[in-house]
């Protein structure tokens, strides 16, 4: 790895405050890959044999059941996957393929839980990692439970702006029919939802989106701060997940 890559992951929360000595023992222990993209990384039912860090690119963690796959989420640079599986040495319940090419480090799941268990300060910091994932959930459960589609593509967009930057035009990260998936719509759906929401100054060319007004489209999704996860007056900085 860069020693760019290597302080990136050192920044992240999850290993910010451990021992430097057991961090560098993990990142020896680490395998550091570059894939192509729809690449699969892991699948849902096999063991949980590393953690995985996002250093460039993207991947998409997805569910299937017979006939049917839905997106679960999509991670950026700098992500883990998936925390859980690992600590309680179980099965994944999620796959993950890479959408585009992508740098993945690799930690072997058995050297995380060896340095969790001698490293208090990165134990801590795992509790902390995974309530912010368990909340993370709650804020999505609430969003997919309690909004209309149109409501949660508005609130897409509108967490994709402030992510972009505050700009008048943002990109679609990803194409529409996985959009439509992750939020839990069909493609015609979320066709239909791009439609009503030229009531709010959204239009739509391809990948980039105008957003005329971003308090209509806040309004438009309900924003809601116990389900929203970015301040509601300043693009000052990015929220923690």
């Amino acid at each position: 790895m860069r020693p760019d890559d290597k302080r990136l992951v050192r920044d992240l929360e999850l290993f910010r405050d451990m021992d430097k000595d057991r961090f560098d023992g993990l990142l020896n222990a680490a395998f550091f890959q570059r894939f192509p993209e729809r690449v699969e990384l892991i699948k849902e039912g096999e063991p949980a044999d590393f953690l995985h860090i996002v250093i460039d690119g993207t991947v998409e963690l997805f569910a299937a059941l017979d006939d049917r796959e839905s997106t679960m989420t999509m991670l950026t640079p700098v992500s883990t996957f998936i925390l859980a599986a690992v600590l309680k040495d179980a099965v994944y319940l999620m796959s993950a393929r890479t959408r585009t090419r992508a740098s993945v480090l690799m930690i072997p799941a058995q050297n995380v839980r060896n340095a969790m268990a001698e490293d208090p300060a990165f134990a801590r910091s795992i509790v902390g990692e995974l309530a912010n994932c368990y909340r993370g959930v709650v804020r999505n459960q609430k969003n997919l439970k309690l909004r209309t589609g149109v409501e949660r593509l508005a609130s897409f967009l509108a967490h994709q702006q402030f992510r972009q930057g505050g700009g008048e035009k943002i990109q679609l990260p990803i194409d529409k029919k996985t959009l439509a998936s992750m939020l839990g719509m069909t493609p015609e759906n979320l066709s239909r939802s791009f439609s009503v929401l030229r009531h709010s100054g959204v239009t739509v060319d391809g990948p980039t989106i105008t957003i005329g007004s971003i308090d209509d489209l806040k309004e438009t999704a309900r924003h809601a701060p116990l389900i929203d996860n970015f301040p509601d007056s300043t693009h000052a900085k990015k929220p923690k997940r």
